[in-house]
């Protein structure tokens, strides 16, 4: 008997009488009901679409990641400041994140950040800049050359260089015939078999330390994550990265060129992605901290916050109304 049709006959409401009751007395037999249907939709979503998905896609990274490093190899050969930090560890590339099935991004860790301080003070929103530290010669640092005339490092400078032996890396690499640069973007990106784009993005990890912009979270008075965990997670840390920051686009700033991007940050005008999932189980982990929340019985209410059906078409139509006055009543943000 398959694992869903197990679930379902668990969830039967004649497990009220003889076996003794599955569920407490408070949920009614309509409710076991639509909780069975509910969670044999999400295995058979899983097993029919899911499974098939993420084996081609596991397909896809080997392939892809095979090109990416034979690319970085050539770049460490010209410039070993740019060691490759792309490695599978338990089966999973370290450093590798899926953007869609024919997008991704890999990211480079740099060494030797520690000669500089980290600034986050919140002029550069969802952005920080790393500064000479006081008392430090230049001379000290590994990467002299792209730092300004104000002691900060740039992540523009970086990233232009990189640019640059990526573009002479793909010249010389075996894979040659099949990947070459994506043009106009002063990002990295590679374009393999014509199918893929991998953008490679030089970066900073900094541990052990935790950005002011995150300062919020964990929220007080939580029951989850705990203490520990809330102590693990800090002191892992976070990235810096080398990109395109569009929250600064149009600002004169003086830093702007120089700016890191903070990774834990999500820029407005991307769409939904794998961190939104990521974050969105996390409220929700905060809201149920309890291992009895999370079986499968319970995953339905998981996924759709633990509202009722009802609920949920209530709040629809009421969006609904709220987005059709904006739509068609010019002076309808004077009523809200």
């Amino acid at each position: 008997m398959p694992y869903s049709a197990h679930l379902i006959k668990s969830l039967d409401p004649s497990a009220y009488c003889d076996p003794p009751p599955v569920f407490g007395p408070d949920l009614c037999p309509n409710m076991i009901a639509a909780q069975a249907k509910l969670v044999y939709q999400l295995n058979k979503y899983y097993n029919e679409r899911c499974q098939a998905r993420k084996a081609a896609i596991a397909k896809t990274i080997r392939e892809v990641c095979k090109v990416v490093s034979d690319v970085l190899k050539e770049v460490e050969v010209q410039e070993p400041r740019f060691i490759s930090s792309l490695s599978e560890i338990d089966a999973r590339y370290e450093g590798l994140e899926v953007i869609s099935p024919h997008e991704f991004e890999v990211v480079l860790y740099l060494n030797q950040m520690g000669v500089f301080n980290f600034v986050d003070d919140g002029s550069l929103p969802g952005c920080a800049v790393l500064k000479l530290s006081d008392g430090r010669k230049r001379s000290m640092s590994l990467w002299v050359e792209f730092i300004t005339a104000s002691g900060y490092l740039s992540a523009r400078k970086i990233r232009s260089r990189f640019q640059t032996l990526v573009a002479q890396a793909v010249d010389k690499c075996s894979y040659r015939d099949s990947v070459k640069m994506v043009a106009d973007t002063s990002e990295v990106k590679l374009r393999i078999r014509e199918r893929y784009v991998v953008q490679i993005t030089p970066a900073f990890k900094c541990t052990g330390i935790w950005p002011r912009s995150a300062a919020q979270w964990p929220p007080p008075h939580i029951p989850w994550p705990g203490p520990n965990r809330v102590a693990e997670v800090k002191a892992e840390g976070f990235n810096l990265l080398s990109k395109e920051c569009y929250t600064l686009a149009g600002k004169q700033s003086s830093a702007e060129s120089d700016a890191w991007v903070l990774q834990h940050l999500e820029l407005p005008g991307q769409p939904l992605n794998g961190y939104h999932m990521k974050t969105l189980l996390l409220y929700e982990c905060e809201k149920h901290p309890r291992e009895s929340d999370w079986d499968e019985a319970s995953l339905g209410d998981r996924i759709n916050g633990g509202k009722a059906t009802s609920a949920l078409e209530a709040a629809a139509k009421q969006t609904w109304r709220l987005a059709r006055e904006i739509l068609t009543n010019a002076k309808s943000l004077d009523k809200l």
